[in-house]
């Protein structure tokens, strides 16, 4: 980094080769390799006769340190690694799950599943009470309620904000807890009535098929069509 006539610090782009102004530089090889104090000058004849760049790595050294290496086979390398490290990294996302003081045990069960399902996740979660007329009067309730829900979320769960009444909510922030693993979902096997019916639609095909070449092999024999004459009897004269 280095400071403009303001004092203030800006960013410049690595020097190489022709652009590095020093008077003398430190040089190392491609391997690492100290080899000495020199000038620009015949340190870019050196890495000319080695077909790479020269590269200032440490600017701010006295005398500033370069090394021999591939310039552009170096950028791309670099930025394949910030590549894989964007891919690699996990944004998370604050979710939140609202209930009333009065919200019913099965709903509550149901909203904690949720909380564990975002927590699984990676997120964060934000619980809130919305509190509504009378039951402004009962924030106890409202506290309460959330003491439960972290006591069921306990082991899964870190608090990382204790609850807080803001306004008409208050609310608690939750995140996954450190070591917490969610159990990986399994494929429920099918059940007893469930493999019966399975075998019933399967054997109809299974039939069909079996028939099929026999039914086309057999001839079919001819349909004879009969005509219904009418006998008429001598009559007596």
């Amino acid at each position: 980094m280095n400071k403009d006539f303001r004092g203030n610090d800006r960013s410049r782009e690595t020097r190489v080769n022709e652009r590095i102004r020093a008077r003398e530089i430190r040089l190392i090889d491609e391997d690492g390799e100290m080899m000495g104090v020199m000038s620009p000058m015949r340190a870019l004849e050196i890495a000319r006769d080695r077909n790479v760049d020269l590269v200032e790595v440490s600017p701010n050294a006295m005398p500033p340190v370069c090394k021999l290496m591939d310039y552009g086979r170096f950028k791309y390398e670099q930025a394949k690694k910030e590549n894989e490290a964007r891919k690699n990294q996990k944004t998370i996302t604050l979710k939140e799950i609202r209930m009333r003081p009065r919200t019913d045990d099965h709903d509550i069960n149901v909203k904690t599943r949720k909380i564990q399902e975002f927590l699984a996740d990676g997120d964060k979660v934000r619980v809130s009470v919305q509190f509504r007329g009378p039951d402004m009067r009962h924030p106890d309730i409202g506290r309460k309620l959330l003491d439960g829900i972290a006591e069921e979320l306990k082991g899964i769960a870190t608090i990382e904000r204790t609850p807080m009444m803001e306004g008409r909510m208050m609310s608690m922030i939750v995140s996954r807890a450190p070591g917490w693993e969610p159990p990986k979902k399994q494929t429920p096997l099918p059940t007893g009535k469930e493999k019966a019916t399975q075998a019933a639609n399967a054997a109809p095909n299974n039939e069909s098929n079996e028939n099929a070449p026999a039914a086309a092999s057999t001839p079919q024999a001819p349909v004879a069509t009969t005509e219904e004459s009418q006998v008429t009897e001598p009559q007596e004269q």
